[in-house]
């Protein structure tokens, strides 16, 4: 889909005040739907970071910041040539730098990868790992524990022989070195870290939507290695985010699928927990299944405390029609139980994710997505300041 392009570092015309009338708030929820503006045709969430409550971005298909008051949209950078795709990964150290990573179309009309930094008034592209002819680099998350230690993870594909490789880029505070480790047919889609020497990477490996299994990555300080994960079931299996808490206090999350095609079932949400021995499935909710359409797939997760987590990405209605609604869960140190959460898309067409959250103070919790609108997406974000102990549950 074409996206309507600004001129770079070109401050788009869209800054939401604190007396902008919210969006209704879905009885039984903690969580308000907020204002956000859509530059773009597109213009989904896919990442987010804070330094603090006066202090957040939310990127994706678009670039926006939260500033105590309201939302702003930004221009992100491009070189010359390159047509801007979107962000996949932002880290946030204060309000004059923060970095993001994700992709472009080149000039030569290829997939490649970019880095930015923002030094309080602007995006600009950053000098990244150099790579060769026919290599393509794909970044998928960032993470970071300080201004000096940064990663951005994804693959590089080499077409000049065929073979697929996990990619870490790591920031020392001076340059960005790349690493790559051969994975063949394996990719890395969220990342966290609570420690230099504590870093970790997950996905799947194997056939997508057909009999993947899980995969976590471990940065020791010195090297990355795999670490063994459960899968359940045959079918498709898909570790989408995690949230290093500390080296024994690791959670992701995702989807199992409890049989291969061409059986179809819904897929089932998928939570696993690290004690700092090894990786155990952790029981959870999910919307149904009341049919085989009515899938469950968690994207993200986020933490106030350690008893008090939220995980979240989107359930499929039971009828079949491909409507997508909002799912929510909440861990209170005990249990994963389901939350009630807004859909504030208007139209006949139902289709609200959620993919990125950051909780920049206590109880402060923001989660960002997307509203799909055919033909295009607009921002989607909602928004609590209030104790998870509230929270109605359906």
């Amino acid at each position: 889909m074409k996206r309507f392009s600004l001129p770079p570092n070109v401050l788009v015309a869209f800054a939401l005040a604190c007396s902008f009338p919210a969006l209704a708030q879905t009885p039984g929820s903690i969580f308000r739907p907020v204002p956000t503006p859509d530059p773009h045709f597109n213009n989904g969430l896919f990442a987010a970071a804070a330094s603090s409550p006066d202090d957040i971005w939310a990127v994706g298909e678009s670039v926006i910041h939260y500033d105590g008051t309201g939302f702003t949209a930004f221009q992100p950078a491009v070189n010359p040539g390159d047509t801007f795709g979107e962000f996949e990964g932002v880290v946030d150290f204060s309000p004059t730098l923060a970095y993001a990573a994700g992709n472009v179309t080149d000039s030569s009309g290829l997939s490649n990868q970019v880095l930015e930094k923002w030094d309080g008034t602007q995006w600009s592209v950053e000098t990244g790992p150099a790579f060769g002819a026919n290599l393509f680099p794909n970044l998928k998350a960032m993470t970071a524990t300080s201004s000096s230690d940064i990663w951005a993870i994804g693959d590089l594909l080499d077409n000049n022989v065929g073979l697929l490789y996990y990619l870490f880029e790591h920031f020392n505070g001076t340059s960005w070195k790349a690493t790559k480790i051969l994975s063949n047919d394996a990719f890395l889609l969220g990342a966290s870290a609570d420690a230099r020497s504590d870093a970790w990477a997950v996905g799947f490996k194997g056939p997508e939507n057909d009999s993947s299994r899980t995969l976590a990555m471990h940065f020791d300080g010195s090297k990355w290695a795999a670490v063994k994960t459960p899968s359940v079931g045959s079918g498709a299996n898909q570790l989408n985010a995690v949230l290093a808490l500390a080296p024994n206090d690791v959670w992701a999350v995702g989807f199992s699928t409890p049989v291969a095609p061409p059986s179809q079932v819904a897929t089932l949400n998928l939570i696993e927990h690290f004690d700092g021995t090894s990786w155990t499935i952790v029981p959870c909710p999910n919307e149904g299944p009341k049919s085989i359409y009515q899938s469950n797939r968690l994207f993200g997760i986020t933490a106030n405390s350690p008893k008090d987590i939220w995980a979240f990405g989107s359930f499929f209605a039971a009828d079949g029609s491909g409507h997508q609604m909002t799912l929510l869960l909440h861990w209170n140190g005990v249990k994963w139980s389901l939350a009630r959460s807004p859909n504030p898309t208007n139209g006949v067409f139902l289709s609200d994710l959620l993919f990125a959250g950051v909780v920049p103070s206590k109880d402060n919790v923001w989660i960002f997505g997307v509203k799909d609108i055919p033909p295009h997406s607009d921002s989607l974000a909602i928004h609590t300041m209030i104790g998870a102990s509230t929270n109605k549950e359906p």
